[in-house]
């Protein structure tokens, strides 16, 4: 009986300056990578401003802007209704942390 394929690491989504190659694509691969990236950029209980959000994100990546998004959208990262504050969200995907889109 064949078993599964581990899940790829992230680690090979980095360059060797721990900088990010890429914004993955696939959405699959970018959840593992946003998971990374809360987990590892952002403390659980501790509230962020937006400037704060987005240099811990600078220090990986130049989208930024990019990253913060797809982190709200994906449930990583809830946002006040006001923009002003950001929390890790213990659990991915819970709709307080996504924006409504507008059509």
């Amino acid at each position: 009986m064949d078993t599964p394929p581990a899940p790829r690491l992230v680690a090979d989504l980095f360059a060797a300056d721990g900088r990010l190659k890429a914004i993955p694509r696939k959405p699959a691969r970018r959840e593992q990578l946003l998971d990374h990236l809360a987990e590892s950029l952002f403390e659980p209980a501790r509230s962020y401003t937006e400037r704060e959000v987005n240099e811990a994100l600078l220090t990986v990546h130049g989208d930024f802007p990019a990253l913060r998004r797809y982190l709200v959208i994906g449930g990583q990262l809830a946002r006040s209704k006001d923009g002003s504050a950001y929390r890790r969200q213990q659990q991915t995907g819970s709709p307080e942390g996504a924006i409504r889109s507008v059509a």
